[in-house]
């Protein structure tokens, strides 16, 4: 509602200050439908441009104030809706630095990195058994010749030789 503009009601309301009962819901509901009217299309009229006004100034009154016309009105708004929803407990350096720390100390999860990293090489590489082993599965268990200098330069010669 106080995003609305309308906290006014919740202040006067005798309803108990419980979210999501039927009754606030029929309010928001009808605040709501008030709003919109309020708000289609462009204000025609002063009083339209006057609501209009007065609906953003209740949306938001710590903004105006300081305004010279509503100003003491906007502060003594402020200060209803404050003693109705209470006063938020003020966070000390403390507390903060304590999240930073959890959140820190917090390993990342990743689902895609947890499933992509299940083989059993993810945190070290595998030993010379297990690289032959693995070599066998595919078929190549028996390392090709790697032609030295020499033999690259012997081949080159004779493939020079047949032109």
């Amino acid at each position: 509602m106080e995003q609305m503009g309308f906290a006014v009601c919740c202040l006067s309301c005798d309803a108990p200050d419980i979210a999501g009962t039927e009754r606030c819901r029929g309010c928001i509901e009808s605040h709501a439908k008030a709003r919109d009217k309020l708000t289609l299309g462009p204000a025609t009229t002063k009083a339209e441009r006057l609501a209009r006004e007065q609906v953003t100034m209740l949306a938001d009154p710590s903004k105006y104030i300081d305004d010279s016309e509503h100003g003491s009105f906007m502060l003594n708004y402020v200060r209803l809706i404050d003693a109705h929803q209470g006063k938020e407990e003020v966070i000390t350096m403390e507390q903060i630095e304590a999240r930073f720390a959890a959140q820190r100390a917090k390993k990342d999860r990743s689902l895609i990195r947890e499933v992509a990293n299940q083989n059993p090489w993810a945190e070290r590489a595998p030993d010379a058994e297990e690289r032959e082993e693995m070599l066998q599965m595919f078929g190549t268990a028996k390392r090709p010749k790697t032609p030295t200098w020499d033999d690259l330069l012997d081949e080159v010669g004779e493939l020079l030789d047949e032109d």
